[in-house]
């Protein structure tokens, strides 16, 4: 499979890829993120972690689009972004899968995987439509690339399966799957091992480590396994009540004690 990234040009390996800076945001009168500012650098993996209702899932919604803060800002590959949707994220390099599977179940897991190439496709409807000449030689090439997904992911038996027959645990490697098919430079992992027995957990770590390592993909993940947190990340960041209290090596963080009181649950 080709590298996610590949051929993209001028940041290199340790630089600052994205950056979150000063960013709030507020439900009416409720704060999710207050003044949070944290980075993540290319080809690393970036760990956000805390109690629930620390606003970790809506972290990774400030950065692909979904939610516009009230402060701060998002920079991206150097360049301050604007108010943007999610398919723009999507476009920039940004891919994401969430804690609650989504994916369409009576379609299979080869078609799943196919629908993250959507955003690569040059042939306009009509063409795709017809599947014909010009669209079918590009839909080759992108099933080419999904059928190297599917092996990296050693999926290989459940290509035809209609997603909504299969234990979680492999629909969540299938979500990976579509997320890797857009070819990211970040990948945002919500919960990726939420619900999945010990096997599925080291299935699921290995899969993001031979990511990370092989292609270059620099990912950052919400997880509540510490042991998974501590084993996979390179720096991680906490939160709490939407505020960060802690950012540092896993060594570091675990050392932390207002990261062992916020877990521990002592009063504050």
């Amino acid at each position: 499979m080709r590298a996610p990234g590949d051929g993209r040009q001028g940041i290199m390996a340790g630089d600052v890829l994205l950056a979150v800076e000063g960013v709030s945001l507020a439900f009416g009168g409720v704060k999710a993120i207050t003044d949070v500012s944290f980075d993540i650098r290319k080809g690393e993996i970036r760990a956000i972690i805390g109690p629930n209702g620390a606003g970790k899932t809506s972290m990774l919604n400030v950065i692909n689009g979904f939610y516009h803060p009230q402060q701060g800002r998002i920079t991206f590959k150097g360049e301050a972004r604007k108010r943007m949707r999610p398919y723009v994220a999507a476009s920039q390099g940004i891919a994401r899968t969430f804690q609650n599977v989504a994916l369409f179940k009576g379609m299979s897991t080869l078609d799943n995987i196919m629908a993250g190439r959507t955003l690569k496709m040059n042939k306009g409807f009509f063409w795709q439509c017809l599947r014909y000449g010009p669209a079918m030689r590009e839909e080759i090439e992108h099933r080419k690339f999904v059928e190297e997904i599917i092996d990296f992911l050693e999926i290989q038996a459940i290509r035809k399966t209609p997603v909504g027959k299969l234990p979680y645990g492999l629909q969540k490697r299938v979500e990976l799957g579509r997320a890797l098919a857009m070819e990211p430079e970040l990948l945002l992992l919500d919960e990726p091992m939420a619900g999945m027995n010990l096997e599925e957990k080291a299935d699921m770590s290995r899969f993001i480590l031979e990511v990370s390592a092989q292609y270059g993909t620099t990912i950052a993940l919400i997880e509540h396994d510490m042991g998974v947190v501590m084993d996979l990340s390179d720096r991680v960041v906490v939160l709490e009540y939407g505020r960060k209290i802690a950012d540092g090596t896993p060594a570091e963080v675990s050392a932390d004690q207002s990261v062992i009181d916020a877990y521990l649950g002592v009063p504050h």
